[in-house]
């Protein structure tokens, strides 16, 4: 919230950004020398096959997100309570990236995917028949847990697999994948809820997201640059150390979190909104309302476009206008605003996810997997954070609470991105005189 390398050998438990090495014996014949990029062989059946790992991750960690209205009333508990059904699922994601990731160095990205898709899955298919609410948080911790093995290794599979110049593209599928898993997640679960009850509607997201998971082991290539590393914990300590001390990561780290702070805030509280007094919508006309999910996947595969435009700090700060635009326009007590407000906010933070995300894979040199792994745990620590105080502040003062919670997260992207700006020109000068003084 998404999911053909450039890859090089791997030192010390981490990958590098230099030249691709030759395939290894044995691949698969349906391949060409060099990364994949667009028009060659397997990039095809590459993108099909993370779009459908990015809509079944979508689709899974935040089952229960529409539905929380319906929970909350058939358990009896308050929103801030049901809320920990989807804080519970990005907060052990969050929290099992970066190990995971690191496992993915040494038994491979596939396998990494593979085996986290198949847990997750399963996990999905045991939810709905959960007997209480902790019994649901349990479930849905284990199943973000299993999920967190696909975000990062995703990243890192196509920085090795994909052309350089093809990455923002590549990724911007992979997001793509990821609004549409949220959507219709989230479609089918509101109406199958106001049909049958909201443990079909979990259940439908869970043979629906079977579905996407064979499609992943039938059409993804064979993994061409990838070298396995032994699993040294001091060299993935130290590689984990250095990217946090990389002011770029850093700040990329920052964007990812706090765009999802506003994210996760709004799309975990509007469906109470909407439920209530003066909308009062079914469950299957707020589970429709994420058809809104479809801006964003145009705005994610666009992010290619936008940079190569506008830059990575303009394309950012075109994406903060435009959300902050959509939460103010929410405010209004009007559906029609309401929608038009929610349709920016997720073009933005869709756009925004997808330039920061792959401006860690191209910042990067080593270690690419745990660079996006600390992405990953910043980003959905801002989906735990924006939901569990988004929910929190609508349950005490109302939906201006919660737009004021995520325009605070907006201010804070806009300051981050200020400030890189502001370095970037301090780099340069420094850079200028120093060419001038030789």
């Amino acid at each position: 919230m998404p999911p053909a390398h450039t890859g090089a050998p791997v030192t010390s438990g981490a990958s590098t950004l230099s030249s691709p090495l030759p395939p290894a014996p044995g691949t698969s014949a349906d391949t060409t020398d060099g990364p994949l990029s667009p028009g060659r062989p397997g990039y095809r059946r590459m993108s099909l096959a993370l779009f459908a790992a990015g809509l079944a991750t979508f689709a899974l960690l935040y089952s229960t997100q529409a539905l929380l209205p319906a929970i909350s009333g058939g358990f009896g508990v308050t929103a801030g309570q049901a809320s920990w059904t989807v804080s519970a699922a990005t907060g052990a994601l969050a929290l099992f990236v970066l190990p995971l990731s690191a496992l993915s160095e040494r038994f491979g990205r596939t396998r990494m995917m593979t085996w986290s898709m198949v847990l997750a899955v399963g996990v999905g298919l045991l939810v709905p028949f959960a007997p209480n609410l902790e019994w649901l948080v349990v479930l849905r911790a284990v199943q973000g847990a299993a999920i967190a093995g696909i975000p990062a290794s995703a990243m890192a599979y196509l920085a090795e697999e994909v052309r350089p110049k093809a990455l923002v593209g590549a990724i911007g599928l992979f997001v793509a994948g990821n609004s549409i898993g949220g959507m219709s997640g989230r479609i089918v679960t509101g109406w199958a809820a106001q049909l049958w009850g909201w443990r079909v509607g979990l259940l439908s997201v869970g043979l629906m997201a079977l579905a996407c998971a064979v499609a992943f082991l039938v059409l993804l290539p064979r993994a061409r640059f990838f070298r396995p590393a032994s699993l040294n914990p001091r060299a993935v300590g130290r590689t984990v150390t250095g990217h946090l001390r990389d002011p770029l990561l850093l700040r990329l780290y920052g964007i990812g979190a706090l765009f999802m702070t506003v994210f996760g805030a709004v799309y975990t509280v509007i469906g109470f909104r909407l439920v209530d007094a003066p909308f009062s919508l079914g469950q299957g006309v707020v589970g429709s309302v994420f058809l809104v999910y479809l801006v964003g996947t145009v705005s994610s595969a666009a992010a290619g476009k936008l940079v190569a435009r506008t830059g990575r700090r303009g394309a950012l700060y075109l994406a903060v206008t435009t959300t902050a635009l959509g939460l103010l326009l929410s405010l209004a007590d009007s559906l029609a605003a309401i929608l038009v407000g929610l349709v920016l906010i997720t073009a933005g933070f869709f756009a925004g996810h997808a330039v920061a995300s792959a401006a860690v894979s191209r910042t990067a040199r080593t270690g690419r997997a745990q660079a996006s792994a600390l992405y990953q745990s910043a980003y959905y620590l801002g989906s735990s954070a924006g939901g569990t105080l988004g929910a929190l502040a609508y349950h005490a003062s109302g939906w201006a609470a919660t737009v004021g919670i995520a325009l605070l997260a907006v201010v804070g992207v806009a300051s981050i991105t200020l400030y890189g700006s502001h370095a970037a020109r301090v780099e340069r000068r420094i850079q200028l005189s120093a060419a001038t003084a030789r």
